[in-house]
């Protein structure tokens, strides 16, 4: 028996197996592009269940063929692995089910977690399963449940702060992720954190110059992280009076740059690229981007990169029909119901939103605002969408779709409304006062230059 790296026993004999494994605990945890490390395990020792089973985890999000003999090497040699190996393959075999209950893979963790309450990889892992069920209240359940022990941890505070976000708890969740940057200021969740904390309270500026000057400890990070700490920076320079030259160069020097490495992930850089250009195209500014937008359509026509995960699936959908690749949308569109069908009916029944909101984002490409509007629902709520997989910043996309939609079709009473009712929380948003200055513009209201003064105002507090 060696120890890993919380302390936990381990059966295998190979110095080198137990160090794959540490080494793999790192990169999930620092959100790193090295996370294949795991493989080295089973090739230093094919007996190590832990081994085996983090591989096949590892594998399974890639090719899941290729993890079924990881999971039956595992298996073979259950009789000799600890205890905490044992609970980790349960869990982790049973979240790698093809008719996995979510419900029960997080009660799974939950048990793992209470019994082993410092393996902080398997908190990670559980509470990206809870962000895909938009169930940020149990991913803070699970982390307060294993925080005490882990008090004075590295990683532990920015998963505390994310589901506070998530809960809207922004005080909470300032505090927890302040005290993580604290323990270690290059922790990628913990800054990212703090970022989404001043973009939601509208401190742009402050979000913008922090995440910059975190930006040098960013060169190890995975494509997807890398990529969406800059779309955080360039959607903070979108509120402001800068020239959309700046945004351009975030685009073309931070994220789409990010493919010339040889390890990148395209996938992972595609999501926070469309992010960006979908923000961009709400905001009338497309045509500065005509280019870009060409070259990432064609892209997302290979078909490789559909069907990764809904959020992803919902804005290529977008940019295809938007880019006239409307025969390619309607086939992942399509995909989308097939794939739908195929899930137990308690899956069934959580999705149906999704793909109606999928159906809503290829009508908006095409311009069938009165479609896209009734998919919304007239009376659309975000908080619906959760369960695509995003963060509330990335979601609020889709109310600035929504507010659109409603000025296209001629609701500006009802538009007003909406906007007046986010501007509660988001008061110091400059896009929201242009929205509803449009919005009082369309029915010849005065208000309309007092809104516009506001976000002239809000615009030029930003980065002058």
């Amino acid at each position: 028996m060696k120890l890993d790296k919380w302390g936990y026993a381990v059966n295998t004999s190979s110095e080198a197996c137990i160090n794959a494994i540490n080494s793999y605990y790192l990169q999930v945890l620092t959100y790193g592009r090295q996370r294949k490390v795991i493989l080295d395990a089973p090739k230093h020792d094919p007996h190590c269940v832990l081994g085996n089973i983090l591989a096949a985890h590892y594998l399974s999000s890639i090719d899941s063929s290729h993890a079924s003999p990881l999971i039956e090497a595992a298996k073979a040699c259950l009789a000799d692995a600890s205890l905490y190996e044992k609970a980790v393959f349960d869990t982790v075999n049973y979240l790698m089910s093809p008719d996995r209950d979510d419900d029960i893979a997080v009660e799974f963790h939950f048990k793992l977690l209470k019994d082993f309450p410092k393996d902080l990889v398997s908190l990670k892992r559980v509470q990206i399963l809870c962000f895909y069920m938009g169930r940020a209240d149990l991913s803070l359940n699970l982390v307060q449940q294993v925080l005490p022990i882990n008090e004075h941890e590295k990683y532990v505070y920015g998963m505390l702060a994310f589901p506070l976000l998530e809960l809207g708890r922004f005080e909470d969740a300032e505090k927890a992720a302040k005290k993580g940057f604290e323990i270690d200021n290059e922790d990628p969740w913990v800054q990212h954190a703090i970022c989404h904390v001043y973009q939601f309270q509208c401190r742009f500026e402050e979000a913008m110059k922090f995440m910059v000057d975190c930006s040098n400890s960013w060169k190890s990070l995975s494509s997807f992280m890398n990529t969406h700490n800059w779309w955080h920076v360039a959607l903070c320079l979108l509120e402001g009076s800068s020239p959309i030259q700046r945004v351009r160069d975030i685009y073309d020097k931070k994220i789409w740059k990010e493919l010339e490495k040889k390890d990148a992930t395209p996938a992972e850089v595609y999501l926070n690229a469309i992010g960006l250009l979908l923000r961009i195209y709400v905001r009338g500014e497309i045509e500065s981007f005509e280019d870009q937008f060409k070259v990432l359509a064609k892209c997302l026509t290979d078909e490789i990169y559909w069907f990764l995960e809904w959020h992803l699936d919902l804005l290529i959908l977008w940019a295809l029909s938007c880019s006239g690749e409307v025969a390619k949308a309607e086939k992942l569109l399509q995909g989308l119901e097939t794939r739908l069908s195929r899930l137990s009916q308690k899956k069934q029944d959580l999705m149906k939103r999704a793909l109606t909101l999928a159906k809503a984002m290829y009508n908006y490409g095409k311009g069938d605002n009165e479609q896209a509007l009734d998919l919304f629902g007239h009376e659309f709520d975000v908080i619906n969408c959760k369960i695509i997989g995003a963060s509330d910043e990335q979601l609020d996309v889709f109310n600035d779709i929504y507010i659109s939609l409603l000025l296209n079709t001629g609701r500006a009473e009802q538009a007003i409304q909406f906007i007046q009712k986010l501007l509660q929380k988001r008061e110091g948003s400059p896009f929201l006062w242009r929205l509803l200055e449009r919005a009082y513009s369309t029915l010849g209201m005065n208000e309309a230059a007092n809104a516009g003064a506001k976000a002239k105002e809000l615009e030029g507090a930003y980065f002058t």
